[in-house]
C-alpha cells in the first residue's frame, strides 16, 4: 500500500498550497485513496476520500477542504451534497446544496483526481492505445469553497517507458491533458497508482512502491 506525501504549489506562480500526506490500496472491486491535507505553514486543512469501482468510476466521495464538505459519487451520473463544517445545525440546512452532472468523474486540486481519471483511460475497452485521445467530462471542485462546476478535458494516452529501480523495472506512463475550452494542455508521469509528476504537484516522499497493474 503506497504511503507518502505531495507537496501542491500554484501551476502559475509556484507559490506554496500545503501538503497531501496520502495512502491508496486496491480493493476487491476497485480502488481506494485517503490523504489529510495542510496549509503551507503546516496546518491541517482538509482531507480526500475517494472509492473507485474496477472501471475507474466514483463510488463514493468525501472531500473536505477549509470550512466545507463534499460528499458525493455514482447516482444518474454523478450527484453531490455540499455543506458547511462546524456550523449550528439550525442553519446548516440553509448553506446546503446538491448537484447532478451527466459526468465521469470528480476533479480537484488533489492527486487522487488525476488518478481517477488514468484509471478509466485504462479501464476503457480496447486498454491504452498510443495517441488515442478520450474526452472526459469531469465535475471540477474548486478550493478552498469547494464550488462546482463542469468541465470537458481531453485526455491523450502518449505512452510508457520502463525504469529500473532497486525493486524491479517501474512503468511510467505519460499522459498530456488540455481543457477543451481554454487549449491549454499539462503533461503527467504516472506510475500505477502514484502521480510522479504534474503542473503543481511534486512527490515529496514515497514508503513503498507502487501499485502497478491496477
Amino acid at each position: 500500500m503506497p504511503t507518502g506525501r505531495y507537496s501542491l504549489h500554484d501551476p502559475h506562480d509556484d507559490t506554496p498550497l500545503g501538503d497531501e500526506r496520502f495512502s491508496c490500496a486496491p480493493g476487491p472491486s476497485g480502488w481506494r485513496y485517503v490523504s489529510s491535507t495542510f496549509a503551507p505553514d503546516g496546518t491541517p486543512d482538509g482531507s480526500v476520500d475517494l472509492t473507485l469501482d474496477s472501471l475507474g468510476r466514483p463510488v463514493r466521495l468525501q472531500l473536505r477542504a477549509g470550512a466545507w464538505q463534499i460528499r458525493g459519487g455514482l447516482m444518474d451520473g454523478l450527484s453531490w451534497v455540499r455543506t458547511p463544517l462546524d456550523m449550528d445545525p439550525d442553519t446548516t440546512a440553509e448553506h446546503t446544496t446538491d448537484g447532478n452532472a451527466h459526468a465521469h468523474a470528480f476533479t480537484g486540486r488533489s492527486p487522487a483526481f488525476a488518478l481517477a481519471a488514468a484509471r478509466i483511460l485504462r479501464a476503457a475497452p480496447g486498454g491504452l492505445r498510443p495517441g488515442a485521445t478520450t474526452r472526459l467530462r469531469l465535475v471540477a471542485l474548486a478550493h478552498p469553497v469547494l464550488a462546482a462546476r463542469t468541465l470537458d478535458q481531453g485526455w491523450t494516452y502518449e505512452g510508457s517507458e520502463a525504469h529500473p529501480t532497486d525493486n524491479g523495472p517501474l512503468t511510467v506512463e505519460r499522459y498530456t491533458v488540455a481543457d477543451l475550452e481554454t487549449g491549454e494542455q499539462s503533461t503527467l508521469h504516472i506510475a500505477g497508482d502514484v502521480l510522479l509528476a504534474a503542473p503543481g504537484v511534486e512527490l515529496e516522499d514515497l514508503d513503498t512502491p507502487p501499485n502497478q497493474g491496477v
